[in-house]
């Protein structure tokens, strides 16, 4: 036990007094900020930054070419369409100033059939921008062809946008829930468990092969057992994890402190403060903000957050030294890490598929899909990260448990087995053969 001791801290203090290890810890949160903002900033860049398309409308019914209205990505030109035979030939004759051609023909009240012409492929937001104010001009025509005084206005008021509240019962009394906080953070939570298992488990077997190709290790096996090796490396490794894990946790309580502070006291005044001013359209939209903001603070404060970091940190150290004992026992099969590709490359399909498996699941965390896989120990560290927000019952959280760590064990013994052999097997490339026979 002194010697894996020393194992585990001299891997822990290898990676932990790196700067490059207080410079990943605190620069990740920014880099899923970034991963979160930077779409939203391409596809804005993506608009504001593309040249005016110019599209000519040609409308054989004379009443809808006016409901396409240009802006800052499209400008439509309306033509009459007894004045154009041929839309090839007008196409031809405007000598590539045109982008595309949009015919609306005679019959589109009886077959709401609009058709675009373009040499090029028609991106995905021309066709919705056509289509959707096409469709809501071409309704309001049929609602007025009905004859009925007043329609349009009886049909606007009796629309209703209906806002569907959940409401959680608790021993506290009832509390304001949100479906989309719980996704959300059932999805960062299986997004960090898959991504930090495989980043862990890749650095133990990197490690291995380092210190096998350097002889490092015939040095070390000289002075402790293999299986203490192997542990050491899966315990020190482990034990990096949940130090930045609980840094992250802190950084995100202070945050979380700061942002309720400033949003929940500052935002909840300042209604007060603007409708004191001059300008009431201001006063009314920021109550608005503060009223949206309050309500997004109630719902993810809801969230009973203490069993949820538990029962994440669980999942997290099954389902690292499930996977990290079978990276660092396929790692010692290998002479270099060009090599390791046969032996990895399963076991990253297992993750692969338990990450698709808790997308999946998150329409529907209840459903025998969602159960079953947040049971099977391959799956269940990432699948039970979508569940864990939504409440799953204890009998699956004590049987997904005994079933992960117990299979964790297993995997670690077999692992084992053939560290024991592969760490100084040199040479001659090993097989999936010689890992079953080393396992026996």
């Amino acid at each position: 036990m002194n010697k894996l001791g020393l194992i585990i801290a001299r891997e822990y203090m290898s990676i932990v007094g790196r700067k490059s290890f207080i410079f990943v810890t605190l620069g990740m949160p920014l880099l899923f900020i970034l991963i979160m903002a930077v779409p939203i900033g391409l596809a804005y860049l993506n608009d504001k930054g593309s040249d005016v398309q110019q599209i000519a409308v040609i409308d054989e019914t004379g009443r809808y070419a006016a409901a396409l209205h240009s802006d800052d990505m499209y400008h439509f030109v309306a033509i009459k369409g007894d004045t154009v035979t041929n839309a090839r030939e007008f196409y031809d004759k405007a000598n590539g100033s045109l982008d595309a051609i949009v015919i609306i023909p005679h019959d589109v009240d009886s077959t709401g059939a609009v058709n675009i012409y373009s040499e090029g492929t028609i991106t995905p937001a021309m066709v919705m921008n056509i289509r959707n104010a096409l469709t809501d001009t071409i309704e309001s025509a049929h609602l007025a062809e009905m004859g009925i005084p007043n329609i349009q206005q009886m049909v606007e008021k009796a629309h209703v946008n209906v806002d569907v509240r959940s409401i959680k019962w608790s021993e506290s009394g009832e509390q304001e829930s949100s479906t989309d906080v719980a996704m959300g953070l059932g999805f960062m939570l299986s997004l960090i468990t898959y991504m930090f298992v495989l980043m862990y488990g890749a650095m133990i077997m990197n490690s291995v092969i380092e210190e096998k190709t350097n002889r490092i290790v015939e040095v070390v096996v000289s002075s402790c057992r293999p299986f203490q090796l192997m542990l050491g490396k899966i315990i020190g490794v482990g034990l990096v994890g949940l130090t930045q894990m609980a840094i992250w946790i802190v950084l995100l309580a202070i945050v979380g402190t700061v942002a309720g502070s400033v949003f929940g006291i500052s935002n909840m005044s300042s209604p007060d403060a603007i409708v004191a001013g001059t300008n009431a359209g201001a006063a009314v939209e920021a109550a608005t903000d503060a009223g949206v903001m309050d309500s997004f603070m109630r719902e993810v404060l809801s969230i009973n957050y203490v069993p949820i970091i538990l029962n994440f940190l669980l999942y997290f150290i099954g389902g690292y030294l499930l996977y990290s004992s079978l990276f660092a026992g396929l790692g010692s099969a290998v002479d270099q890490p060009s090599d390791s590709s046969q032996f990895v490359t399963p076991v990253i399909m297992i993750m692969l598929i338990a990450f698709y498996a808790g997308m999946v699941c998150m329409e529907n965390p209840t459903g025998p899909t969602a159960v079953w896989c947040s049971i099977i120990p391959f799956t269940s560290p990432v699948v039970m990260m979508v569940r864990l927000p939504f409440g799953v019952p204890t009998w699956q959280l004590i049987l997904s448990l005994a079933l992960l760590f117990g299979t964790a064990l297993a995997i670690t013994w077999l692992a084992a087995r053939i560290y024991r052999r592969g760490i100084l097997h040199y040479g001659q490339k090993a097989s999936l053969k010689d890992l079953f026979k080393w396992m026996k």
